[in-house]
């Protein structure tokens, strides 16, 4: 027990060491847990990871929770006990809450890194582009086709003011490429066709989001929309990933050489991972997802002879850091808005009721805008491109911040990315099954001779 109140900076890094460490058994502990019993019900565990999630953060157990939802040290249970063992004052309290919370965000978000970075190895870049087209298609339908549908509906339908309904219609235009890309590396699917196709739709979705986002952002600040920021974030993300994928493969020789000529212990992984961190870089100083630079970053890095044992020696790396990015997407999903119960709440749930089948339908027509394919599981591109995720809390979030969304508003916007994220991954999964039991039942069974 310490004597006297903790106050300098000196005395606080410990305790904010402490309480990183507590909430990484939280976080750990939630992901398998959750993990385990999903598996077990035949369910992909990163659901079972997104509900592990949500017991721990604010809408059950509290161990886990963050300052930008509005809520005090005292709300989290972790900064109780180390206030309680620690003779912690309410000032210095605010202080661990918020360092800690911060240093728990970026390992969140090098986990999202590194999973892209995983996805882009596993994926092939020749079939993706290859599948580009298609995926392009997908991509464009499934932001045209929900962003009209959810602002045209809100402004006629319920009467929602033009500059939310626009802002409600750009969040589904979003799609979570790591949640979706996790269920289909479970399900053994992410090298198909459809996966493929999913993944390269995913990508472009994220580029046309940022820009949709971008545009909409700008419209609320300045009352209109500036053309030239628009015409710059399509440049730079053109530019960046052709560009990043032209130069990686002009390089990767000499990535090559380079890690076989070193003789230290870990110099594949840490070469590697380096080109994968200063890709992302690049695509967050230029305004784009430092995730694009990750995946990018796989893509090049798959191409080369180097690919097998990168893909070994990532999976402990990814076990470690990955399942903190998904616990903490449930945690800071607050499931309370779901309660009709709260009178405020009702007129959210039915606005969300409404945003849910749109952004439902919005995404799953995407698959059977591709004619002529019948060979394709074009049920399965559409779900698989449903889950809004953390994307779709992005834009929830820059929404309230901003001040464009009403409370109910806001309210339909959450309750929509909690349903979409939470339906996508077993609804995946039930497609590509049953497509494998038709395919089954049709092959002739051979007759004796």
């Amino acid at each position: 027990m310490i004597a006297t109140a903790v106050e300098t900076e000196t005395e606080i890094a410990p305790l904010v060491l402490a309480g990183v460490l507590l909430s990484l058994v939280v976080v750990y502990f939630a992901s398998k847990l959750g993990g385990e019993v999903c598996l077990r019900l035949n369910l992909p565990p990163v659901l079972g990871e997104l509900v592990g999630g949500v017991l721990v953060g604010v809408s059950a157990l509290k161990l886990l929770l963050f300052p930008e939802g509005g809520l005090a040290p005292e709300d989290s249970l972790v900064i109780q006990l180390l206030m309680g063992s620690a003779d912690l004052s309410p000032e210095a309290a605010a202080s661990v809450f918020s360092a800690q919370s911060e240093v728990i965000s970026v390992i969140s978000e090098l986990g999202v890194i590194i999973l892209l970075f995983e996805i882009g190895l596993e994926s092939n870049l020749k079939e993706l582009i290859r599948m580009g087209p298609q995926a392009a298609i997908v991509a464009v339908v499934g932001v045209v086709t929900p962003f009209s549908l959810g602002t045209i509906g809100l402004m006629t339908i319920f009467g929602v003011a033009a500059i939310p309904a626009i802002f409600a219609g750009a969040a589904l235009t979003a799609t979570s490429i790591g949640i979706t890309a996790k269920v289909l590396a479970e399900i053994n699917r992410l090298s198909s066709n459809e996966g493929q196709i999913i993944i390269g739709a995913a990508v472009l979705d994220d580029i046309l989001g940022i820009i949709v986002l971008a545009v909409v952002g700008s419209l609320v600040k300045t009352g209109e929309i500036q053309i030239s920021n628009i015409i710059y974030l399509i440049l730079s993300a053109t530019g960046f990933v052709v560009g990043s994928i032209l130069i990686g493969r002009l390089l990767s020789p000499f990535y090559v050489s380079l890690v076989n000529r070193m003789k230290t212990r870990g110099q594949l992984l840490l070469v590697s991972i380096c080109v994968a961190f200063v890709l992302s870089y690049i695509a967050q100083i230029v305004q784009l997802e430092a995730i694009l630079g990750s995946f990018a970053a796989g893509l090049i890095l798959a191409e080369t002879e180097k690919r097998e044992d990168l893909e070994e020696q990532i999976l402990p790396l990814a076990d470690f850091f990955v399942p903190v990015f998904f616990v903490c997407v449930g945690a800071k999903t607050d499931v309370s808005v779901l309660n009709p119960a709260v009178p405020a709440n009702r007129e959210g749930l039915i606005i969300a009721a409404f945003l849910i089948v749109v952004a439902i339908v919005g995404k799953v027509v995407t698959g059977f805008t591709l004619f002529g394919k019948s060979e394709l599981n074009k049920l399965a591109i559409g779900v698989g491109m449903i889950p809004r995720g953390e994307v779709g809390l992005v834009f929830a979030g820059v929404g309230a911040a901003s001040g464009a969304l009403d409370p109910a508003t806001d309210a339909a916007i959450i309750v929509m990315v909690i349903v979409t994220t939470f339906v996508a991954p077993p609804w995946l999964r039930a497609v590509f099954e049953g497509a494998k039991k038709e395919e089954a039942q049709e092959k002739p069974v051979p007759t004796p001779e």
